[in-house]
């Protein structure tokens, strides 16, 4: 039986005057008591505003709950949803999608660097149909950023990608793999050569063609 998963502790940045840390620190305060957060940490960044240039804050109240950065107002159920979300695969997708729809690009590349097994949640995201083309343009943005031997890593996902049924998340597999310049990419591109979507056939050929094999001429 394994054991019982910690609940991830939380750190809360305030200033004196701001309107939302006090419901917010209320909310984070409530999750602590009914065991959602392990510990909760609260720092004053007009006292100690070399912590909130470490961390990137710009505005208050910011607040981490395990992985998760976030910033402004949350309702206490909110709150509860990150803090539950924060050690599963799922949560760092929803995270990340989050991040890409208000155009926190580099927010997001900043959490894969810091963890490139998150990269996993972000493949989540790629084989989910419902997600909409402005966090799919985010995600290529991201991948781009860790082309080569990081993204190799996940070649097995993005070869299953490659047997979706959606023939949009077919041809970003194309690309996706590619990206990862490894030679294991060819066998799942040279198969989608004979794909029923021209598009995806076109693209197999530019994967190919970009890991340098002859069936892209």
């Amino acid at each position: 039986m394994s054991a019982p998963v910690a609940p991830p502790d939380a750190l809360l940045l305030i200033t004196p005057g701001c309107a939302y840390c006090p419901a917010v620190h209320r909310g984070l305060q409530a999750l602590v008591e009914s065991g959602h957060i392990g510990r909760l940490e609260v720092i004053d960044i007009a006292a100690r505003p070399e912590i909130a240039r470490t961390l990137g804050a710009r505005s208050v109240p910011w607040l981490q709950i395990g992985p998760f950065q976030l910033e402004g107002l949350h309702t206490p159920a909110e709150l509860k949803r990150w803090a539950e979300r924060s050690h599963s695969p799922q949560g760092m997708a929803e995270y990340l999608r989050e991040l890409l729809k208000s155009g926190k690009l580099t927010q997001a590349i900043t959490a894969i660097t810091q963890d490139s097994a998150r990269l996993e949640a972000l493949l989540l995201l790629l084989a989910d149909p419902d997600t909409d083309l402005h966090v799919r343009v985010g995600i290529g943005a991201v991948l781009e950023e860790f082309a080569g031997a990081a993204l190799a890593r996940h070649l097995d996902r993005l070869a299953a990608l490659s047997h979706a049924k959606d023939a949009h998340i077919r041809g970003d597999a194309c690309h996706y793999l590619a990206l990862t310049r490894d030679p294991r990419a060819i066998p799942p591109l040279e198969r989608l050569l004979n794909d029923p979507e021209p598009q995806v056939r076109e693209l197999a050929v530019d994967g190919l063609a970009a890991l340098g094999h002859p069936r892209a001429s």
